[in-house]
């Protein structure tokens, strides 16, 4: 009996040394939702992000709307052309 607890003892101490390395940001318990924890873990998260200079903003934007420009233009001639056909043939 002694050696089935102090087997439980050591797995207890040895997951407990594996999260010390490790940031932990869900509780032990599964009892629902921990608003606290959630804000945390959303900070932290937001620590992580490279947020883009002005430049690159203004620069990725401007090749967004350019594609996308492009693309509705594309789609709009595809469209007059087939039509143009379909009004050819019925």
């Amino acid at each position: 009996m002694a050696k089935k607890e102090s087997k439980q003892a050591e797995k207890k101490d040895k997951v407990s040394k594996e999260r010390v390395g490790k940031k932990a940001i869900e509780p032990d318990s599964t009892d629902g939702f921990n608003p606290n924890a959630f804000a945390q873990g959303t900070r932290e998260e937001l620590t992580k992000v490279i947020w883009p200079t002005r430049q690159q903003l203004i620069s990725e934007s401007a090749a967004v709307i350019l594609m996308v420009s492009l693309s509705a233009t594309i789609i709009y001639f595809v469209d007059k052309l087939f039509g143009w056909a379909s009004r050819q043939i019925f």
